[in-house]
């Protein structure tokens, strides 16, 4: 390939990448901590309570329960001898048979409590997502990053837009119409 030839493709691939080039500098740009707005809206903490409250209570229930395998296994340990091998064996394996109920039990709970907390937090991610989505259109922002999870290693903190969805979503229960301009570059 000719130089004449190299310089024309050159020139139309320089042709090609100003608009978008251009297009890039004009991007706005902003980054949300999403755990920390989760934690620190007051619904977020009001479902946290209420999560944590039933978790307790759960684990109050299945802490008994397991204290009152713990007491009839130290009774069948201390009892087996004078037991005959039959009726000892059927203790041990009922016992076994509450001890994996127990196990089940907690399993359930377990998945019930995610259940729960999908549940919960659902309406709050949604309007979490609607202040993300009133102020990155009130600021021009042409895309909002969540901090944590997008792959983003570092931004400068006039990027984060954390503290802004946290005033605006209790100011506003999810409205972000009164929240202050910041300015984004």
């Amino acid at each position: 390939m000719s130089l004449r030839s190299k310089l024309s493709v050159l020139a139309i691939t320089l042709s090609l990448a100003v608009p978008t080039l251009a297009a890039a500098a004009d991007l706005k740009l902003g980054y949300v901590d999403y755990q920390r707005v989760m934690l620190e809206v007051d619904d977020g903490k009001a479902a946290k309570a209420r999560l944590q409250k039933w978790l307790e209570s759960r684990q109050k229930e299945i802490d008994a329960e397991q204290e009152v395998l713990r007491k009839e296994k130290e009774t069948l340990d201390k009892q087996a001898s004078a037991m005959s091998e039959e009726t000892r064996i059927q203790k041990a394996t009922d016992l076994q048979k509450k001890i994996y109920d127990l196990a089940q039990k907690w399993e359930k709970s377990r998945s019930e409590a995610a259940e729960r907390e999908r549940k919960e937090m659902e309406p709050i991610i949604a309007r979490i997502d609607d202040v993300i989505k009133t102020i990155a259109d009130r600021d021009g922002l042409g895309m909002v990053f969540e901090k944590r999870d997008s792959g983003l290693v570092f931004a400068l903190s006039q990027y984060d837009l954390t503290n802004e969805v946290i005033r605006s979503y209790n100011g506003g229960k999810g409205k972000a119409k009164d929240a202050p301009v910041a300015p984004k570059k």
